[in-house]
């Protein structure tokens, strides 16, 4: 079996924040092979249940701003959509065909155009960075300029417009809050504390802040983080999500289109470059999250195997005691016999027994390549 058939994320296990789009985002996971732990970190208020949008629709139609920023193309088509709902949806268009219009990006500009409205500008760069520019360089002073919010503030944007002299109505046209149902989203949190995932994803800023709130709710903050710097990549759709986790002194990875499908493929270069791959026994063995390559043939590995392994890839070619590996097995308390049995499992799992030497009343090691010894020499 070679890549082509079993995908570039197969062996690795991606968590799932996304409420929105998350079934579209998983499935382009899953197409690439990767298992999946989806912990919506959100919920969204439905647009015409929300009567904070509602007074803020009312208020632009009774008193017309001078600019209106669209920031998402659902959050527009929502709002119109619920306008609708309200019985004042043409009054909301005819204020918004008297206004400066800014859209940012294509997919914001072609729900514009649906509405039967035309943008008066777009940033090529999808940016709000480039979108606040403009309105600074125009000037703001005295000016009335209404922000399709996102569901938290975007940082700095309000803020710059107000102090160069602006009004700024917040368009709230669509509200996260935390999930009703919290059992997914702590599935989550434990399977990255345990390292049982190899990367998370991010699609919104409030996604990030409602995990690390969720983990400081459960006394885990600094646990979460740590993973987070250390073990578990975190990906953002864009550089607005990154900023949350970036204040954490997380590193981040994000595509250069704000789009699921290039963050899953920041995911499918990312991922295996990280994998350790090792000459073994005449065979080249990568060592994934939950899997092994095995001269390109993906064989599923247990948890506990993993856990032996990953030792066993740590120190190739030495050996590693049987104390060293029994420590490394989750729950397998004292009895150095479970050792033996997880290392059994491992070898029928990778169905090539001698790429793991027995090393009597010693332990183990990996038969790593003569070539390979200078490599790995240490």
């Amino acid at each position: 079996m070679d890549e082509q058939e079993h995908g570039p994320l197969a062996g690795f296990t991606v968590g799932v924040t996304a409420a929105r789009r998350a079934d579209e985002l998983i499935a382009l996971l899953r197409r690439r092979g990767a298992a999946v732990v989806h912990g919506p970190a959100l919920r969204i208020v439905p647009l015409a249940d929300d009567t904070e949008l509602l007074a803020a629709t009312k208020d632009l139609i009774g008193h017309a701003p001078d600019v209106v920023v669209a920031t998402t193309a659902i959050g527009f088509r929502g709002w119109v959509e619920a306008a609708d709902g309200w019985g004042c949806g043409e009054e909301l268009l005819a204020v918004l065909r008297d206004v400066e219009l800014l859209a940012r990006g294509p997919k914001v500009k072609g729900a514009v155009r649906a509405a039967g409205l035309t943008e008066s500008w777009s940033p090529s760069s999808e940016s709000m960075a480039e979108v606040l520019d403009r309105l600074l360089d125009e000037g703001v002073a005295g000016r009335r300029i209404a922000l399709q919010l996102h569901g938290e503030p975007l940082p700095g944007f309000v803020e710059a417009l107000r102090e160069g002299g602006a009004e700024v109505v917040g368009v709230p046209v669509y509200r996260w809050l935390q999930p009703e149902d919290t059992g997914p989203l702590d599935r989550l949190l434990e399977a990255v504390l345990a390292r049982g995932v190899d990367a998370v994803t991010f699609t919104s800023a409030p996604a990030a802040a409602s995990l690390f709130s969720r983990a400081a709710e459960r006394g885990v903050r600094a646990d979460l983080v740590a993973a987070l710097r250390h073990d578990v990549l975190a990906v953002c759709v864009g550089p607005v999500t990154a900023l949350r986790l970036q204040a954490e002194d997380i590193d981040t990875y994000q595509p250069e289109r704000f789009r699921l499908g290039p963050l899953v493929q920041v995911l499918c270069t990312e991922l295996p470059a990280r994998a350790r791959v090792l000459p073994v026994a005449g065979h080249r063995v990568e060592v994934r999250g939950h899997a092994v390559l095995v001269d390109g043939a993906l064989r599923p590995v247990p948890p506990a195997g993993m856990a032996l392994l990953g030792l066993l890839a740590r120190r190739p070619g030495w050996v590693v005691s049987r104390a060293d590996l029994l420590r490394a097995l989750p729950g397998a308390g004292r009895d150095e016999h479970a050792v033996e049995t997880a290392m059994a499992r491992l070898r029928t799992a990778l169905g090539t027994p001698k790429l793991i030497q027995t090393v009597v009343k010693r332990g183990y090691r990996l038969a790593l390549d003569p070539s390979a010894d200078d490599k790995y020499d240490r």
